[in-house]
């Protein structure tokens, strides 16, 4: 890395703009490649973001080495219930997912991309990305024009700062999909926290394709919901009635806040000339569940390392080869995974209740899910390798073209009443938790 000033008058090999998982991944690749590399962020760190938290297997292996997760819980139990009611938890004796604090956990990853050689530059708002005019010295050169006044150059461009930032416009990111998510941090007694402690809760919410969440962390409490956009004032009863089931209603949140998630369109771009977009920026997250932490972490190496090549090619055609190359990696991984995502996001949404039921009540379905959050195995995958799985997701296909004119109604008489048995736990014959009409305690 040379001494150069971030301020300097240089042209830095690759410009990543964004300082979340994504953008810190993607520097981090390119400070190992040995190119210089400057990662810019809107905001000082660390910062907050609405997000659940949840490190999932694929997040986790997709860390640098010897990263410390700063976890502030590890759940071995999930308690499914249906707007409230039909509960039923579920137990593994193995870690399913950890939970972290996002501002913590965002600043490890920046400080790691800095050990490993990024520079850093934040309280810097990014106008616009130029490929070609005054600005631009050579068509080997991408302007990026900040607020005040300044330039600065690259080779290659990493858009990582958000879907609705500069670069995925300057893209062109297509989204067909827009939520809103809303999210409460609350602290809570230390005998609420013990009743969490090791257990989160997914509640499948009363509008097409919704659901809540309570994440434990420590002395907190991460209450959130997320539903189509359009939705709000329905959004925010949904969230103030899973806080009042929960028995949270009395606690004053510490911060409350929402968010927009937009998931990319499948022929949606991913790059423009000497400009990739990964993580939030390209739409990249899982469809059905919206988690995006790990389609951050994934596609942000894999943009970096695709500028890294990108940074050293000497014309169009190439620079073009090396963009085809990254959206080939996508494709293959994570645009595989969001294309069974997409199917079981269709299911849902008009039929929440036949999902509910197989989750809690269809042991493989269960050990599928297990299998999923640790990292073991992929939506794709599962697809791709079981033919069981893929007749279920055909099946599914299938009933959705006939699906009724009310989202939900279909596979109501799938639901089972209160006390019934729902079969074994899990994949470890961990315990099974009967159901009740409000949320269990443990």
């Amino acid at each position: 890395m040379s001494g150069e000033s971030a301020t300097g008058n240089t042209t830095w090999d690759v410009i990543v703009v964004g300082a979340g998982p994504a953008g810190a991944s993607a520097a981090r690749a390119v400070a190992e490649a040995g190119r210089r590399v400057l990662l810019v962020e809107r905001a000082e760190l660390p910062r907050y973001k609405t997000c659940g938290g949840g490190i999932i297997g694929p997040s986790r292996d997709a860390l640098p080495p010897g990263f410390d997760l700063p976890l502030r819980d590890r759940v071995h139990a999930v308690t499914f219930s249906l707007d409230g009611r039909l509960t039923r938890t579920r137990r593994s004796k193995r870690m399913l997912f950890g939970l972290v604090d996002r501002p913590e956990f965002d600043r490890r990853l920046v400080d790691s991309a800095v050990r490993a050689g990024a520079r850093l530059r934040t309280g810097v708002t990014v106008q616009r990305v130029e490929q070609h005019g005054p600005e631009v010295p050579d068509r080997r050169t991408v302007a990026v024009r900040l607020a005040g006044g300044e330039t600065i150059l690259a080779r290659a461009v990493v858009g990582a700062d958000g879907s609705a930032g500069r670069t995925a416009a300057h893209v062109g990111v297509r989204v067909n999909r827009v939520d809103l998510g809303l999210e409460a941090e609350i602290p809570v007694p230390p005998e609420v926290a013990a009743d969490w402690r090791g257990r989160a809760l997914i509640d499948w919410g009363p509008l097409p394709g919704s659901y809540g969440w309570v994440f434990p962390k420590g002395n907190r409490l991460t209450v959130g919901v997320i539903s189509a956009r359009g939705e709000g004032p329905a959004t925010r009863r949904y969230l103030e009635e899973l806080t009042a089931r929960c028995g949270l209603a009395g606690f004053e949140p510490e911060l409350s806040s929402g968010h927009l998630t937009r998931c990319r369109a499948e022929d949606s771009p991913l790059s423009r000339g000497r400009v990739l977009v990964c993580g939030d920026a390209a739409g990249l997250l899982e469809p059905w569940t919206r988690e995006g932490i790990s389609f951050a972490l994934r596609s942000g190496r894999l943009a970096g390392e695709a500028a890294v090549r990108m940074a050293v090619a000497g014309d169009a055609v190439e620079t073009r080869r090396r963009a085809v190359e990254y959206a080939d990696a996508i494709g293959r991984g994570l645009g595989a995974e969001m294309g069974v995502g997409r199917r079981l996001y269709a299911a849902f949404t008009h039929r929440p209740a036949l999902l509910h039921t197989a989750l809690v009540g269809f042991p493989p379905a269960w050990s599928a899910f297990a299998g999923i959050v640790r990292g073991s195995t992929n939506l794709a995958d599962l697809t791709r390798d079981h033919a069981t799985v893929r007749r279920v997701v055909t099946a599914l296909d299938r009933l959705d073209a006939r699906r009724p004119d009310v989202p939900g109604e279909a596979g109501a008489s799938l639901h089972r009443e209160p006390g019934e048995g729902a079969g074994p736990a899990d994949d470890d014959h961990g315990q099974d938790t009967g159901g009740t009409r409000d949320i269990p305690r443990r």
